[in-house]
């Protein structure tokens, strides 16, 4: 099982390429499950998620390539044919977002047979609104030994109203929503970057998805989809990560391939808490997406935050920006409104010797206090980021366990974060 072994106390410098939105990439492959023709994916980050999702299709049939180019992987996938609708336990219960199968394979191919979902362990995270939405459009699913069972005659548009926002909900509806008769409404659908990249990309497969970004969502359904070719969004949260290391280190970085408009509450939360945050002019990113900097400052400043669905603060920055905390002066407050489960990080941060209480879903941080490097280990994805940050800042030796987890969504982060001055390395155990 890997670790990571981190030196503290060096200053970030230089200029990183963002990867990929795996969150983005995810559902994108499952949506070439919606045509026989080949669907090509570029900029697909090179993480442990991804390897897991193609291992799914090609359970399913699926036959899939992978190119390697500058900046991550090009996929090419068809699904010409269904060998089986299965989606197993032993496969699913690496990634919830393996539950994306679902919808488009009961769109195309009329049956499905998942698993109920695994991933990280910050919560319930239940599928109950997935099973309601496909049940309005006419799917007979039931739930049998750990499996939900579904088959349908033909979906048909119907309107379904979120009673809660849920992102893989929202997706799993709007490809299956696509190949439905007749028109489909999602009420209450989620907002986020991730979500609007898919309906671009079902959008030219020959889909009709109007309204993505905001609360209404109209699918109106088509006969058949074709293939397309699709370049995926710059990831969000590993560009907050980045933001939050130089903040931490007391750096100054350039991150380039960033979609600066993705990332306004993080950066608006940075700039409350002192952190320099700009459009680079330097001119010399190397992709059509804008390149920002940040300088961490001298003296950060205590600031609260409560996450909420996007366009709010996200969840997968909270613990990254609870170790941010540990290093402001005062004392701030961290609510989590998304998932009951997410402040695990909180007891390996005060190993480290964070001032943290945690009651309910509020995280009490009292900063500016010394960290010292110590034996973590992560929970879960965006916790293992936040040790991995903390260590930077810590002062001695810092050795984080189990980063399996933060493989699961960055792509070679500690490869990353050595060009810009780091002392970090992975050490491989059998």
């Amino acid at each position: 099982m890997d670790k990571f072994h981190i030196v503290g106390g060096k200053t970030l410098e230089g200029r990183v390429a963002i990867s990929g939105a795996k969150n983005a990439a995810l559902p994108a492959m499952a949506a070439a499950l919606l045509t026989s023709e080949p669907v090509e994916l570029a900029n697909v980050p090179r993480v442990r998620d991804i390897g897991t999702m193609r291992s799914l299709l090609d359970e399913l049939g699926v036959d899939s390539s992978i190119a390697h180019e500058e900046y991550g992987i090009r996929l090419r996938i068809e699904a010409r044919q269904l060998l089986s609708p299965l989606a197993p336990y032993e496969l699913v219960k690496q990634m919830r977002a393996s539950v994306l199968v679902l919808g488009p394979l009961l769109a195309r191919f009329g049956r499905a047979q998942v698993s109920l979902p695994g991933g990280c362990a910050i919560g319930a995270r239940p599928i109950n609104l997935h099973i309601q939405g496909l049940e309005r459009l006419g799917a007979q699913i039931r739930i049998e030994h750990g499996y939900v069972k579904a088959t349908t005659d033909g979906l048909k548009g119907a309107l379904f109203a979120f009673d809660t926002v849920s992102v893989t909900g929202t997706e799993n509806l709007m490809m299956a929503a696509t190949l439905a008769e007749g028109e489909t409404v999602l009420e209450n659908a989620a907002r986020e970057p991730e979500v609007t990249d898919l309906a671009r990309l079902l959008n030219k497969m020959g889909a009709s998805v109007e309204g993505a970004g905001t609360e209404t969502l109209r699918i109106r359904g088509v006969a058949k989809l074709h293939g397309a070719s699709h370049t995926i969004i710059p990831d969000r949260i590993e560009a907050a990560t980045f933001l939050v290391a130089a903040a931490m280190t007391h750096g100054c970085i350039t991150l380039e391939r960033v979609e600066p408009g993705h990332l306004t509450a993080v950066v608006a939360k940075l700039a409350e808490a002192g952190v320099n945050v700009t459009a680079d002019s330097s001119g010399q990113g190397k992709s059509e997406q804008a390149s920002l900097q940040v300088t961490g400052p001298t003296t950060l400043r205590a600031a609260d935050v409560t996450t909420g669905e996007y366009p709010g603060f996200p969840t997968d920055v909270q613990a990254q920006y609870m170790a941010l905390m540990t290093q402001a002066e005062g004392s701030s407050v961290i609510t989590e409104t998304i998932f009951e489960n997410r402040f695990l990080h909180a007891l390996e941060l005060m190993r480290m010797g964070a001032d943290i209480r945690v009651e309910g879903r509020h995280a009490h941080v009292r900063g500016r206090t010394p960290l010292s490097g110590a034996k973590v280990q992560a929970s879960d994805l965006r916790a293992s980021a936040s040790l991995v940050l903390a260590g930077l800042a810590a002062e001695g030796e810092t050795l984080v366990d189990r980063v399996y987890h933060i493989d699961r969504g960055y792509e070679r982060i500690e490869e990353k974060l050595t060009r810009l001055g780091a002392s970090i390395r992975r050490i491989s155990e059998a």
